[in-house]
């Protein structure tokens, strides 16, 4: 029996979960942290040091307050607090919509000096503010087309900065303005707290901005997709709403049907049809064929230590499991692909399954959606953990829970060895993606 205990700890060490993130540890900066936690009602933490994400999330409070939630209550209306504007760097590790990391990205850019003001003598915390406060069903979901942050400070810095933004237009419009003591003392005092508003621009120009195409945790896993004349979603048919919310102008799609959400794919330009083109320089035909056959020998061998497997050895184990590598078929249909790809500089993709196209295609690299497209085709490819762990890492920890101690060493082997090693070569080369 595995221990609970132990996945985060495998995880955490070889930094596959909650790696990259910052550490907080300075007195005042956990003193501002915990204003931001009093003002969303949370307890104050009483830890001396933990990380945080670009949101200002904490796996170390989370784990504190026994509350994985506690910036993301209902899922929905995402809180964030902002200790220093280096967070812009930081990945997103905890949330329930895949374009969170984005969207607080295009805040944080656009907001910059404001940013580098405030949290110079302040914490800026807040949420960002969808349409509606719980999501029920896909309806709820289809009626966010923009967020607006809510951004507030624990020493009301933006509200005073406001408020002598006003007096200093007083003074220069009221030519009697400058005799009111009391209004230059409040001035003065204002202008302690705020510096300089003409130099500092501390109240953010963008808070509004569009929700595009995502995935949500919501409904065991729903995506939405936006052409100009229609939203498509894709998500497990039991999703309360699916096929009754606006039919007109959205089309549904389960995420059980291998060929439709495939020709939906193709039909949009979102992925790119196996050419020899991108097919041999990437070695993306070879990737898949290696993670089938150790997917296949996961599950004929759950408890063998894989540690030192080689290509040779892994060429003999196939070869003594032909039935077992015939009776999957996914291995020769690779095979052959990759051969009639020689010969013809494509693949008749209409000839193949259609579960087993997915094997086959990776999304259009300069596509906006490449990143969602990868993840739906790594939901039809589950044998290949490296894909999930690079797109999808929910579903990636999902299988991990499921996986025997033997297998989730030789799962973190692999990745700290093939992705870890050089995650932007390693992205470019099999998915021709450039950051």
């Amino acid at each position: 029996m595995s221990h609970p205990a132990k996945k985060p700890d495998l995880l955490r060490d070889n930094e596959l979960i909650y790696g990259r993130l910052l550490t907080v540890d300075e007195p005042h900066l956990i003193q501002r942290y915990n204003k931001a936690l009093a003002a969303f009602g949370l307890p104050p933490t009483k830890l001396k040091s933990f990380q945080i994400d670009r949101t200002g999330f904490s796996p170390e409070i989370a784990d504190e307050c026994g509350d994985p939630d506690y910036l993301d209550p209902n899922e929905v209306n995402r809180r964030f607090i902002i200790l220093t504007p280096s967070q812009i760097d930081l990945p997103v590790v905890h949330t329930a919509f895949s374009n969170t990391s984005q969207l607080m990205f295009e805040f944080m850019s656009k907001n910059q000096r404001a940013i580098d003001a405030l949290t110079i003598k302040d914490v800026i915390y807040g949420e960002i503010e969808d349409s509606v406060p719980k999501v029920n069903d896909i309806e709820d979901l289809l009626s966010i087309n923009q967020v607006e942050f809510k951004v507030l400070s624990a020493e009301d810095v933006l509200g005073k900065a406001a408020e002598l933004g006003k007096l200093v237009d007083r003074l220069r419009q009221e030519p009697d303005a400058w005799r009111d003591n009391a209004m230059l003392t409040r001035m003065v005092e204002l202008a302690k707290i705020c510096g300089d508003i003409r130099e500092n621009a501390l109240v953010p120009d963008q808070v509004i901005f569009r929700h595009n195409a995502y995935w949500t945790s919501h409904f065991g896993g729903l995506y939405v997709f936006v052409d100009p004349d229609m939203t498509t979603v894709i998500s497990d048919p039991a999703a309360p709403g699916f096929r009754r919310s606006r039919p007109w102008q959205v089309s549904y799609l389960s995420i059980n049907d291998a060929d439709k959400v495939f020709k939906f794919l193709a039909s949009t330009g979102r992925i790119e049809l196996p050419r020899a083109s991108w097919i041999e320089a990437s070695g993306y035909l070879e990737h898949r064929a290696e993670m089938v056959v150790r997917a296949l020998i996961r599950d004929a061998e759950p408890n063998r230590n894989l540690t030192d497997v080689d290509k040779v050895w892994l060429q003999t184990w196939i070869q003594s499991h032909a039935d077992l590598i015939t009776k999957d078929g996914n291995f020769p249909f690779l095979n052959a692909a990759k051969r009639e790809i020689a010969q013809l500089g494509h693949l008749k993709i209409e000839d193949v399954f259609p579960q087993q196209r997915f094997l086959v295609v990776r999304a259009k690299p300069d596509h906006p959606d490449a990143w969602l497209t990868n993840r739906l085709i790594s939901d039809f490819v589950p044998s290949d953990f490296v894909s999930r762990y690079i797109f999808n890492k929910q579903g990636f920890y999902k299988d991990y829970d499921g996986f025997s101690d033997a297998w989730r060493s030789h799962v973190v082997d692999v990745l700290k060895t093939t992705y870890l090693k050089d995650k932007v070569a390693f992205r470019t080369r099999l998915y021709g993606l450039t950051d």
